[in-house]
């Protein structure tokens, strides 16, 4: 039977930690890789390492177990998680027919090590006699524990929990460590707990009243422990700290099913890191919870991966609530699980949650998997019938969720507590989906659970005020209490409110997104994505990060297609930090993208950016987005029918979207356009201004152009080969109108600055026409002139608005501009004139070489990269300052034709042979990698 492909979510599922899964996705492709092979249900591959030898990588999918021969500890390592990540991309691997040698000798030493765990080993203790002396003393320490506990509860109503406020934590974690010393842990950590509940957030005295409320019903359990039923009992014992040996369980009866893993939940307390991996059998519909714990630096177990089933038995813990179990055995390989048997509706669910809690009262958690839920507007799970559950603070916000399944009905599993529903996974149409992580927030009010007279008198304290009630009303009953303690009354009331939850009914589904008439992007980009929004997916820090993304962005928006919608809230996130790139996202984000950017203040720029369709109703109705789309559309094919639309609604635009519109008359701008621009010069916004002005300055023949050659033929006129300026006197408010800056540059004389504007904002054209002349000569008249730096800078600065790059080119050689300028002068010239100037500068090892291949666009030429290929070959073996090495290989990661990757991959791995110093090494493979990475990632979209 052949092996069914995982998908990247259990990929991400198996990985012990963070560090791992970034470092799988740097060997995570198939250059990465040497060779591989599929032999049954084991996956092998030679990954290239740093050595000279490969790193021999085995995957058993059976189990999954994992084998790898580098010196990491950690289980599975970045290189078998890799070789997973390029199987379950989709890459051809192909089965083999026989084993290499050292996938058959790992084969075979877990053949070896699996026949003898099967066979029979003696069981049970050396000398009875004296473990059951052992077991009675340790009986003895805890019930003194257990009668310390009773009065210590007590002493706390009687004193009353306001005092707690003020006394900390200190009270407890006193009393925990002498149920530690009586061998109670169980016991002890609940203690331990209240001390972070005294004191602590809303409604902190009613939580604090029911935990000591439960730990008495625990007290009075373990006094009448020999009445209770066996099962009872057991739970009562592990609550205090009894363990039941691995080897006892395993004893026990087996159940054997189909078991679902649901989903997985990691908890860390500091000094312990725990798995709670939830099962269900298909065929007995039985919950089972699968613990794995890991000490800090340790891995946690990875055998059992979520959205995955396997045919095993399993043995469960006693207990009034056997929940927990063991694997006891696997009886099948590991197959993907595409949609779970055994979902349910809120209503039998809650049900279910009842009869655990009346079962074991001390349970605040349960496992669910409900049928066909949509998460509402306000943080809610609805099902078909209409009846709806909380989710937990941090998950009221399931943007995961909604952006799997567009608001599709789906089957969550989660846990449900008394905070509400804490959700694993999802399935939507034979698709699986890790639930994202808990997003920090306050979420909704808790409720107070116990009743207040109740919490009024353990706040006073029963010393003062006695507790001689008869009932207590919970909910819409009265419960009789005449015979019980504060204490007592409370586990009761505790028990029935939690008990007798009932669903919600008035939290209506959010209505579905609209269908995509896109296609989507190719799978292989889609995976490509997911690695650069997550942390440390791509090669090289954060920055380098987010410039791989725009390309891809760039790339994707070109080739024209919709994202996987389950990256849609990262990248909807890398929009909102980053608005550069928000114009690719509005191209492939897709409808789902809109639809999830109405619900979300801070992504509803996503609407804005999204074109919209070419309806005539849309300039009146759509957004603002939508709005200049529309526009933009109707300047491409008819300006004039596009001018007089704006015309017509420009009075009742808001100011942002008047800065917004009038950009697009940059398309088919004409002389026509003129008096709209030029009446916009008056308007109150100064952004509107700006652009306006930006306008005029291009269009040819515009009154402000001529308003502006008049008054630069007035200052400067040329009288044989010499000109003579007279530079205006004052700023006057046409010349403010007409755009000049009334602060002048930092040491720069008033006169020197307006002659400077006043040149700026002239056509270029008025020169050469004036005098006769064309560009170079024209410079050559302001070169050694008296007033030669505001004729350059004005010269200079006509050029950058006006785009001209023959004048950029004589201009660009004057080292008096100052910088800001005459860089970008830089931008003006011709890629090939800009790339030969750099290389050139880097042979001549001209400190401004790395200046100039910044400001240079798009991909480098070849003689510019080999240029560049060269230096870094030279600095690497002889330059004494590495850091000049790095910065020249950060700048050709993102520039550089990513078919030279090659060429560097050779170079690092000559210089790692030669013995050269790391520090100069790294940067060169980085380099190779980065390459590497986009070259790959160009390719995905052919």
């Amino acid at each position: 039977m052949p092996v069914e492909r995982w998908t990247p979510a259990q990929v991400d599922a198996v990985a012990p930690d963070a560090s791992s899964l970034k470092g799988a996705r740097g060997v995570g492709t198939p250059a990465k890789w040497q060779g591989s092979g599929l032999l049954d249900d084991v996956l092998w591959g030679l990954c290239k390492g740093s050595g000279s030898n490969p790193y021999q990588v085995c995957v058993d999918l059976s189990g999954p177990a994992y084998k790898c021969s580098c010196p990491s500890r950690k289980f599975p390592c970045k290189h078998a998680l890799g070789l997973l990540l390029v199987w379950a991309g989709g890459a051809t691997i192909e089965e083999s027919a026989e084993a290499p040698a050292f996938v058959a000798e790992w084969q075979a030493s877990r053949s070896a090590r699996a026949a003898r765990a099967a066979a029979p080993r003696a069981t049970g203790s050396a000398d009875p006699a004296a473990a059951e002396k052992r077991a009675q003393q340790r009986a003895e320490r805890v019930a003194g524990g257990m009668a310390e506990l009773s009065r210590w509860l007590d002493d706390q109503v009687q004193q009353g929990l306001a005092t707690a406020e003020r006394a900390g934590h200190q009270p407890y974690e006193t009393m925990a460590a002498r149920l530690v010393d009586a061998q109670a842990p169980g016991a002890a950590s609940a203690v331990r707990r209240l001390g972070s509940v005294a004191g602590i957030g809303p409604h902190w005295g009613d939580r604090l009243l029911g935990d000591l409320a439960m730990l008495r019903l625990l007290v009075d359990g373990h006094d009448r422990l020999d009445e209770l039923s066996p099962a009872l009992a057991a739970t009562v014992r592990s609550r205090i700290g009894f363990v039941v040996p691995t080897e006892e369980v395993l004893a026990g009866e087996a159940v054997r099913d189909h078991w679902q893993v649901l989903g997985q939940h990691d908890s860390d307390d500091g000094t312990i890191t725990t798995r709670r991996s939830w099962l269900l059998g298909a065929g007995t519909g039985r919950f089972a919870l699968h613990l794995s714990f890991a000490a800090p630096g340790q891995s946690l177990a990875a055998d059992l991966v979520p959205g995955t089933s396997f045919d095993g038995e399993l043995c469960f813990y006693p207990g009034a609530v056997p929940l927990r179990a063991l694997l006891k055995d696997r009886l099948s390989p590991v197959r993907p699980l595409p949609e779970p048997v055994g979902a349910v509706g809120i209503g039998v669910a809650l049900a279910g949650w009842t009869d655990v809690v009346a079962a074991e009262p001390w349970r605040t958690d349960a496992p669910m998997l409900l049928a066909a839920v949509v998460p509402s507007a306000d943080g809610h799970l609805t099902d078909a019938s209409g009846a709806s559950l909380p989710l937990a603070a941090g998950y009221r916000e399931p943007w995961w969720l909604l952006a799997f399944s567009g608001g599709a009905p789906a089957t969550v599993a989660g846990e449900w507590t008394p905070g509400g529903l804490r959700p694993l996974a999802a399935w939507v149409n034979g698709r699986f989906i890790p639930a994202g992580p808990p997003m920090p927030g306050a979420g909704v009010a808790r409720s107070p659970e116990l009743p207040p007279d109740l919490l009024a008198a353990a706040l006073v304290g029963t010393a003062r005020r006695p507790f001689a009630a008869a009932s207590i009303d919970v909910g819409d009953r009265s419960l009789p209490v005449s015979r019980l303690s504060l204490l007592e009354a409370a586990a009761t009331a505790l028990i029935y409110a939690r008990a007798g939850v009932t669903a919600a009914t008035d939290r209506p589904g959010v209505p579905p997104a609209p269908a995509e008439t896109d296609s989507p992007l190719p799978g292989a980009a889609g995976i490509r994505l997911r690695r650069l929004l997550s942390d440390g997916g791509t090669p090289g820090g954060t920055q380098q990060a987010q410039e791989l993304l725009s390309q891809w962005l760039a790339a994707a928006a070109s080739h024209g297609g919709h994202v996987p919608p389950d990256t849609l809230p990262a990248l909807l996130d890398a929009g909102r930090r980053n608005s550069v790139i928000r114009p690719a996202i509005g191209r492939v984000g897709g409808r789902r993208g809109q639809w999830l950017a109405a619900m979300r203040p801070d992504w509803r720029w996503l609407r804005d950016e999204s074109p919209g369709e070419s309806d005539p109703l849309t300039w009146d109705t759509g957004t603002p987005g939508e709005r200049l789309e529309h526009l933009t559309r109707l300047r491409r094919t008819d300006p004039g029918a596009a001018l007089a639309m704006l015309r017509g609604t420009w009075k009742s635009e808001t100011a942002e979207d008047r800065a917004r519109f009038i950009t697009a008359l940059a398309h088919g701008l004409s002389t026509d356009d003129d008096t709209f621009l030029d009446a916009a010069l008056d308007d109150r916004r100064k952004e509107v201004r700006e652009a306006a002005l930006e306008l005029l300055q291009r269009l040819p023949g515009s009154g402000l152009g001529r308003r502006m050659a008049e008054r630069a033929l007035a200052a400067v006129t040329l009288h044989g080969d010499r000109l003579v300026v007279v530079p205006p006197a004052e700023l006057t408010p046409e010349l403010r109108r007409d755009g000049l800056a009334a602060q002048p540059a930092r040491g720069t004389g008033v006169q020197a600055w307006l002659l400077e504007e006043v040149i700026a904002g002239a056509p270029l054209t008025t020169w050469t026409s004036a005098f006769g002349r064309g560009p170079a000569a024209v410079v050559a008249l302001a070169r050694s002139h008296d007033w030669e730096t505001p004729l350059l800078h004005g010269f200079a600065k006509a050029a950058i608005v006006q785009q001209a790059p023959e004048w950029a080119t004589e201009l660009v050689r004057d080292e008096n501009l100052r910088e800001a300028v005459r860089w970008d002068l830089h931008l003006l010239l011709p890629p090939a004139e800009l790339a030969r100037i750099a290389a050139d500068f880097l042979r001549r090892e001209d400190h401004l070489a790395h200046r100039l291949l910044a400001v240079h666009p798009g991909a480098w030429p070849d003689e510019l990269a080999i240029a560049v290929i060269e230096t870094i070959a030279h600095r690497a073996r002889t330059d004494k300052h590495s850091w000049q090495l790095a910065e020249l290989c950060r700048a050709a990661a993102l520039a550089m034709p990513p078919r030279y990757s090659p060429h560097l991959s050779k170079l690092a791995v000559q210089l790692d042979e030669a013995a050269a110093d790391p520090s100069r090494v790294r940067p060169v493979a980085e380099l190779a990698r980065t390459l590497t990475f986009r070259h790959e990632m160009l390719q995905e979209f052919e």
